[in-house]
């Protein structure tokens, strides 16, 4: 039988339609429950911020804002900065990121082999340290950057709104009762639990954040602690939970081991708020967002014993 090759022929058209992945994790003690996890990383920049990377530099190119002779500009964890490395380069723009030095070894190298340039923040100052001083480069050269603002940029909750909610949708034939995910830029609950609550409102949505400020779950934000970002939309979140690093670590290597899906720090936040849900569960179909893959964070205490 002939080999018949996909109809995608640009990274851009292969974001999206990730896999839901059924987690055996909590199956022993929830029978009746059923677990998903979108596994996000089989996006062409590994992780579930390819989405609102690629939205943001398309609405930017549609606005006029971008242009060829603009550098892209943004703070990041690492994800995002990732995917404007890599649609940067597929585009032909140069990009200049903002990270806290303590991102992991592997995000920043990855970073750099798409050819973008880093300036690194405070690791003491987190997330919100990366904003400030992308802020000041930007008043700096104002007519020098395109700057995407992920934290506040609609294109980002959008990018779910209109991608991963439906997909999600579409591949639980609309069963789904729970949906589960991190809150970073909050673009990727925000925009897809607005979605969920559209279609039912019935579907009950887990937001999660790290219990307090000081914590080690890369590319989440403790929003009490931290700048808001004004896309974050609270009321279309039923709970708002603070995830344990620790209990969050052990389900994250728990994963890997028992199911060979390897994961990122958020996604073990993820799992802990999907356990913690169905201690109130006794039937459902829960939905949760793994936004990366564990190969990025080897070089940190994640799977290190």
């Amino acid at each position: 039988m002939p080999v018949r090759a996909p109809d995608k022929h640009t990274l851009t058209e292969l974001v999206g339609d990730t896999p839901l992945l059924q987690l055996r994790l909590f199956q022993e003690h929830r029978p009746g429950v059923e677990v998903y996890g979108k596994a996000e990383w089989f996006n062409p920049a590994g992780s579930v911020k390819d989405r609102a990377a690629l939205a943001m530099l398309e609405a930017g190119e549609s606005s006029g804002e971008l242009t060829p002779d603009k550098t892209v500009i943004d703070s990041t964890s690492g994800n995002t900065g990732i995917a404007y490395a890599l649609y940067g380069a597929a585009k032909g723009y140069r990009v200049l990121l903002v990270m806290p030095a303590n991102a992991s070894e592997e995000r920043k190298l990855l970073v750099q082999a798409y050819g973008a340039q880093i300036v690194f923040s405070d690791s003491m100052e987190g997330s919100d340290g990366a904003i400030r001083l992308c802020r000041e480069l930007i008043a700096a050269h104002p007519d020098r950057y395109f700057y995407p603002d992920q934290y506040n940029n609609p294109a980002n909750a959008l990018a779910h709104y209109n991608g991963t909610a439906l997909e999600i949708l579409a591949q639980t034939e609309s069963r789904v009762t729970h949906f589960v995910a991190g809150l970073g830029t909050t673009g990727t609950f925000t925009g897809t639990a607005r979605r969920l609550k559209e279609h039912n409102a019935k579907i009950v949505t887990v937001a999660v954040q790290p219990e307090d400020a000081f914590h080690g779950l890369e590319g989440l934000k403790h929003l009490p602690s931290s700048i808001v970002p004004a896309i974050w939309d609270a009321s279309v979140a039923d709970h708002v939970w603070g995830a344990p690093t620790e209990r969050s670590y052990e389900l994250a290597r728990r994963l890997a081991r028992n199911e060979g899906i390897l994961v990122g720090h958020s996604c073990g936040a993820a799992l802990w708020a999907v356990e913690r849900l169905l201690e109130q569960l006794e039937t459902g179909v829960v939905v949760t967002v793994l936004p990366d893959s564990g190969d990025r964070y080897l070089s940190t205490g994640l799977y290190r014993l």
